[in-house]
């Protein structure tokens, strides 16, 4: 392996990194001269603030008058070009093949959207979150996880993030079949990406392991959790998550997640035959506990629910101090709806066996904190199942939150105590002004930080925490890859701490521990400068049909207008570059990667 690699260091080139992100040579050159002119030209649109408040007007009304096919010529030549790599998952296979030659990984997203009404949307989400047994608020329940109509359009001042809103089982089961085809798409276009572009390697490849998967398994797909099942399963089994907490700080006082307590069986057995609860009762509830040496890990058989078909209804049940007895923690369930959450682990499940057999990883995304306690613990026993060799499947962290340092740091304990791979994608996030209004208008508490300073200060704090745990494994020569991130920022001062972090610690690019993502299209300046000096660099590649990618488009429009400084920069590059290439004879530029990535 290490004579292959020597190899494979001379045969391809590294470049140096200027952490300023200033060389527009190293930002553009695996572009020719008409996409830097597109880019500019895109770029500017996107600075108009009346063209990006009326995209989807505008862009429906020329559909209208220049019809389909000049329409679609036009967005070819124009965002759609520049925003999204093509059709399907054969027309995409140019795009991957240019991204590898220059050092940077997919991560695959069919970006196809439904374009409904605010009041189809609304109908629902309401109709998908409330059970048949109607909408319990007794004592206990927390307003937080219940729905609201207020906010039931979750597209409500959210224009980074794609909504999936729930129809019925036999919708879920196509967005599983979408997801089937995007990890497919994945895994078949890196073997012909390599077959194209390094054919010796693709051989070397073949005469060590054979044409398995496995050898090229590089690529990323994302997933959303909610496209896969009914939200009031989300809501419901978040709010159990959180009255698990409460309860287990009036047990024992203190707060967080029931493993910080280290509190230890016979403690709670003490305390639970104090309360005069049947020592039968006690047993049969302590029997259900997961702990190790350091205490208590879960107070619920998680694994059993995962894995066992576990019927929620009957699993929530927790001894009451007070009275005696055991009382439920969740909400009513009916036989249906717990055949509904049977069917969306069901899916999670399939969706990580097949990515764990083709090599490709799945990063899970982050949504709103009423779904996220939910989707954050179905992720970590997909990683406890799934994650035993590599990691495989990533959980996704919103530095924009108070709680994410706490979060990150109880999910890497866990994983720990486990004995499992934690993979983690750090963002700032998607849903910071929606969160806010939400929580005004409902009486619960911010969960959001105050200003961008405290959130960069959360991002780098975790990220940090995360690196530390990193270097521990390293110096204890363990395997450092117990700990997978990806530092998912748009923000080059975030990169930059990241780097030299690793820098500080001794954490190197062939360690290969440390990842960053940026989407296509945006910040070229920041992914293509690391993937050709040797860091692990991924772009988010959206693909799907033009028609049905409008929505997709419209967010990126209004998400370009909000980081307007960046535009700033990346326009001032692309002439920089442009202007080079006309003094420099080199109008016709062809570019022809010769990069390996990490």
């Amino acid at each position: 392996d290490t004579a292959v690699e020597g190899k494979s260091s001379q045969q391809h080139p590294r470049d140096p990194l200027d952490l300023t992100f200033e060389d527009h040579v190293a930002a553009f050159k695996s572009k020719t001269t008409w996409e830097i002119i597109r880019a500019y030209v895109v770029y500017t649109l996107c600075s108009s603030e009346y063209l990006v408040e009326h995209n989807m007007t505008l862009l429906r009304f020329s559909k209208k008058l220049l019809g389909d096919r000049l329409f679609k010529l036009l967005m070819k030549s124009t965002f759609y070009g520049h925003f999204v790599a093509g059709e399907d998952q054969f027309k995409i296979r140019p795009t991957l093949e240019r991204l590898r030659s220059f050092g940077v990984k997919p991560i695959l997203d069919y970006s196809v959207e439904e374009d409904i009404s605010q009041e189809e949307a609304e109908r629902r989400e309401v109709e998908g979150s409330v059970s048949e047994a109607g909408d319990e608020k007794s004592q206990g329940t927390i307003r937080q996880y219940h729905i609201d109509k207020q906010f039931a359009d979750r597209r409500y001042k959210v224009q980074s993030a794609r909504t999936y809103f729930y129809l019925n089982e036999a919708q879920c089961e196509r967005n599983l079949e979408i997801f089937h085809q995007c990890l497919e798409a994945v895994s078949v276009s890196l073997c012909v990406v390599l077959l194209l572009s390094s054919p010796n390697q693709l051989l070397q490849s073949h005469l060590e392991t054979g044409f398995s998967s496995a050898t090229f398994g590089t690529g990323i797909c994302a997933v959303k959790l909610t496209a896969l099942g009914r939200p009031q399963l989300l809501l419901q089994l978040s709010e159990v998550i959180m009255r698990t907490r409460k309860y287990m700080t009036e047990v024992l006082g203190g707060g967080g997640n029931v493993l910080t307590h280290h509190v230890h069986v016979e403690e709670l057995e003490k305390k639970f035959l104090q309360a005069g609860l049947e020592e039968e009762t006690v047993k049969k509830f302590l029997k259900q506990l997961t702990y190790d040496k350091e205490g208590v890990i879960h107070l619920f058989p998680w694994s059993g629910i995962v894995d066992e078909n576990q019927q929620l209804s009957d699993t929530f049940r927790v001894p009451d101090l007070k009275t005696g007895r055991m009382v439920r923690l969740i909400t009513q369930l009916t036989p249906k709806e717990e055949e509904m959450f049977r069917n969306m682990v069901r899916r999670m499940n399939n969706l990580c066996r097949m990515a764990e057999e083709l090599d490709v990883r799945i990063m899970v995304d982050a949504e709103q904190t009423y779904f996220q306690p939910a989707i954050s613990r179905i992720t970590l026993e997909m990683m406890r199942k799934y994650n035993k060799d590599k990691a495989v499947v990533f959980n996704t962290y919103q530095c924009y939150l108070k709680n994410t340092y706490e979060e990150a740091t109880n999910d890497l304990e866990q994983a720990k105590r486990q004995n499992f791979y934690f993979g983690a994608k750090l963002v700032r996030g998607a849903y910071l002004e929606q969160e806010r209004a939400r929580a005004a208008a409902l009486g619960y508490s911010d969960p959001t930080n105050p200003n961008f300073e405290a959130t960069t200060e959360m991002y780098h704090r975790t990220l940090t925490e995360c690196l530390r745990r990193i270097k521990d494994l390293k110096d204890r020569s363990e395997d450092a890859k117990r700990i997978a991130i990806m530092v998912a920022s748009h923000n080059e001062n975030t990169v930059r701490f990241a780097i030299e972090k690793m820098k500080e610690i001794g954490i190197s690019p062939e360690d290969k521990v440390i990842c960053f993502g940026q989407l296509l299209g945006m910040c070229d300046y920041i992914t293509f400068p690391l993937g050709q000096s040797g860091y692990s660099a991924y772009k988010y590649i959206p693909y799907g049909p033009i028609n049905e990618v409008l929505p997709y488009l419209s967010r990126r429009a209004h998400e370009n207008k909000g980081i307007l400084k960046k535009i700033k920069k990346e326009k001032k590059l692309l002439l920089q570059e442009l202007r080079r290439r006309i003094m420099s004879g080199q109008i016709f530029y062809r570019p022809r990667g010769n990069y390996v990535p990490v």
